[in-house]
């Protein structure tokens, strides 16, 4: 298995950095991509890398907001064949907001109906190799910097968010931003012990400039430790200045930045 960041916030190498995500994975069986970011940043980076997005079998979107699936319309014009795996409810209205300013944050709606897109409600065994599954309650460490996002008219509670199971010699779980929380995301995941752990914690909030306070992530880091055995890589929405204090604390935590190869 090889997992190589196409799009993050940060980059240290030749690749364009963005605030947005997408991963691409190679498996036995699969060319795949986990999100597609928010614009022309995957193609970008993808030739840059002499990756062919035109041999993508499958595509996870790991929830309904623009800078995990904003550049899906260009993916479907260069990929006819790929399934685009996402939950129904991604594709409701999703929009943030801060004061009195509100933004729209939602994926292109006239796509839910595109004959690649397979819409989902709920957990999903794509093959023995891949599986998609759900968080439906928020139990533990949930995170302040969630309080601005609205689906319709009410607060975002993130059903419409799914992580991807990776199934070969490791286990790996991919989460996008992991809104729900990786705490809870990791409690469900155990059935499947994963021993690789990728995506964002959302412990930064961009419209308010905040990361969560130190009580928090010393909540999150006291979780995190049940799990020695996982390497954490974390990225996006996690934010560098909570990132570098869980990472004091947890020595298995690692950053994934643009460009970075986990193999």
């Amino acid at each position: 298995m090889k997992i190589i960041a196409l799009v993050e916030n940060r980059s240290d190498c030749e690749l364009k950095p963005r605030h947005g995500l997408s991963l691409y994975v190679e498996t036995k069986n699969h060319k795949l991509l986990f999100d597609l970011g928010p614009d022309d940043t995957l193609f970008d980076n993808a030739k840059m890398r002499n990756i062919d997005l035109s041999d993508i079998d499958t595509v996870v979107i790991s929830h309904g907001h623009s800078d995990h699936g904003g550049a899906l319309a260009r993916f479907l014009k260069e990929n006819a064949k790929a399934k685009i795996y996402i939950q129904r409810r991604a594709f409701e209205r999703h929009y943030s907001r801060f004061l009195f300013l509100k933004a729209d944050i939602g994926l292109d709606r006239q796509l839910k109906n595109h004959p690649q897109v397979i819409l989902l409600d709920g957990d999903a065994e794509i093959d023995q190799e891949l599986s998609l599954f759900v968080v439906n309650r928020i139990e533990k460490c949930c995170s302040s910097a969630n309080d601005s996002f609205y689906e319709g008219g009410q607060k975002d509670v993130f059903l419409h968010e799914q992580n991807l199971m990776i199934r070969e010699e490791q286990t790996a779980v991919l989460i996008g931003c992991g809104h729900i929380g990786v705490v809870n995301i990791m409690e469900k995941a155990q059935s499947f012990a994963p021993q690789i752990c990728v995506g964002g914690f959302h412990l930064f909030n961009p419209p308010t400039r905040k990361t969560a306070d130190k009580r928090f992530l010393d909540e999150i880091a006291e979780n995190l430790k049940k799990y020695p055995q996982v390497r954490f890589f974390t990225c996006h929405c996690t934010g560098k200045k909570a990132y570098d204090y869980l990472a004091s604390k947890l020595p298995n935590l690692h950053y994934l930045s643009c460009g970075n190869v986990i193999e």
